[in-house]
């Protein structure tokens, strides 16, 4: 077994020990060990190469912190392609939530959201994805003209339906 040395700040070591303290784990190292076996677990859910997806983005930042609100915001223009929407929420005077949905291959969006979720400064960050078929379309909505546009189809099934 290795040693690891890690520096978590004050609020982030409170959230372990409430976990330590309320799943009854004998020390924070077993409680670190699960999470890591956890994260690891779901980092290696890895659709085809290529495939697509429509995704949330859900993150907590400082606003505060030098230069953050500027790097996030040319983090999306960098991937406008990718860019559907963000909702942004001011939580306190110092955080904000932001809701970002992303479509396209999915290997690029896990890549934003990584990058995005690395920033120093943002506390939290989740990516849920969805595999979907994009396509292209053209055909009338309401008796107009015909208008290409993207079609989002899920291609996962909700649990519990075939």
């Amino acid at each position: 077994m290795q040693r690891v040395t890690v520096t978590l700040d004050d609020d982030l070591i409170g959230e372990l020990d409430r976990l330590v303290a309320e799943q009854s784990y004998p020390n924070r190292s077993e409680a670190l060990r699960d999470l890591t076996r956890a994260g690891l677990q779901q980092a290696a859910v890895r659709p085809a190469e290529g495939a697509a997806c429509v995704a949330a983005l859900l993150y907590v930042y400082d606003h505060t912190r030098r230069e953050l609100a500027k790097r996030l915001t040319e983090a999306f223009h960098d991937h406008h392609d990718i860019s559907v929407a963000t909702l942004h929420l001011h939580l306190d005077h110092d955080a904000c939530l932001e809701v970002a949905v992303l479509r396209g291959a999915t290997e690029d969006v896990r890549h934003m959201a990584e990058h995005v979720i690395a920033e120093r400064g943002v506390r939290f960050g989740q990516l849920v994805v969805v595999p979907a078929n994009l396509t292209t379309e053209g055909h009338t909505h309401g008796g107009g003209r015909a208008q290409p546009h993207v079609h989002i189809r899920p291609s996962v099934a909700k649990p519990g339906t075939v």
